[in-house]
């Protein structure tokens, strides 16, 4: 298992990469796609029961990104951990490229096609019961925005988990605060969001979604007996580069070439200070 400065220093790795793929693709959720590294990171590193050479096994763990939006974190770990080679990435949103601004199933490694948001936590909810009832041991893990927390399907699927007692299910909410028109408590307000999900029956969890340890100890706890989790993961926008951090004009916005080299420069620091 990767040590804690493995493990940082991979997430800015992973950073450089999603800007670098960005930028040559001229498309992406440059914001989201930092916020939820780390979150990625901790997951594919040190949680997930799974593997590319294990992703058909019927016992592997699930991952399921709802937060579609924000495929570029996705496809960079993914390349890391060897579902594909790296190079596939330099034809990201390229015509008849697979590698599209949504997870398709048609990249290895990607669980559900995602991205119509509000869909994540259903779909994983379907298979969490699925697990139940074939009497499978994997865990389910899905990735949702705070903003997307405006869909009602999630809080029928929130409904469902809790009523059929899915303790293999576990959603991560990527909570920075901000969507694609500005801060979400003004764009449609889901405070309380912990008090909501306990409402619903779930067991909740508050954590910093940048603090890898936090993550790692979090995550790797099992769930509470017949009760399904949420994580409330506190994060940054832009995360890692000082101009784009909690500004929701990064949301989908592609680095120039000086903001590039600004942003590649600042990672550099931070990778120097971790030596």
């Amino acid at each position: 298992m990767l040590t804690t400065k493995q493990l940082a220093l991979k997430s800015l790795e992973y950073r450089k990469k999603v800007l670098h793929y960005i930028k040559l693709a001229n498309a992406g959720h440059t914001g989201g796609s930092l916020s939820c590294l780390d979150i990625l990171n901790v997951l594919y590193n040190r949680i997930l029961n799974l593997s590319c050479e294990r992703f058909n096994d019927p016992n592997r763990d699930r991952y399921i990104q709802s937060k579609g939006h924000s495929v570029e974190a996705l496809y960079v770990v993914l390349a890391d951990k060897g579902f594909f080679p790296e190079t596939n990435l330099e034809t990201l949103c390229q015509y008849n490229s697979h590698y599209v601004g949504h997870p398709t199933r048609k990249v290895h490694g990607v669980e559900q096609n995602t991205g119509g948001l509000g869909h994540g936590l259903p779909i994983s909810s379907g298979i969490a019961l699925a697990g139940k009832i074939d009497q499978k041991s994997y865990r389910v893990f899905t990735l949702l925005g705070d903003g997307e927390l405006a869909e009602g399907s999630n809080w029928e699927a929130a409904m469902f988990a809790a009523h059929n007692n899915l303790d293999n299910l576990t959603a991560i909410i990527d909570y920075n605060g901000l969507q694609i028109t500005g801060r979400t408590c003004e764009v449609c307000a889901n405070d309380s969001v912990m008090e909501k999900f306990q409402a619903f029956g779930w067991s909740c969890i508050s954590v910093n979604g940048h603090d890898l340890e936090a993550l790692s100890r979090v995550l790797s706890q099992p769930n509470k007996s017949g009760r399904p989790t949420v994580i409330v993961a506190h994060t940054i926008k832009g995360k890692g580069i000082s101009f784009m951090e909690n500004n929701f004009q990064w949301h989908h916005k592609v680095p120039t070439s000086d903001d590039f080299e600004t942003a590649m420069a600042e990672l550099d620091e931070q990778v120097s200070a971790l030596a």
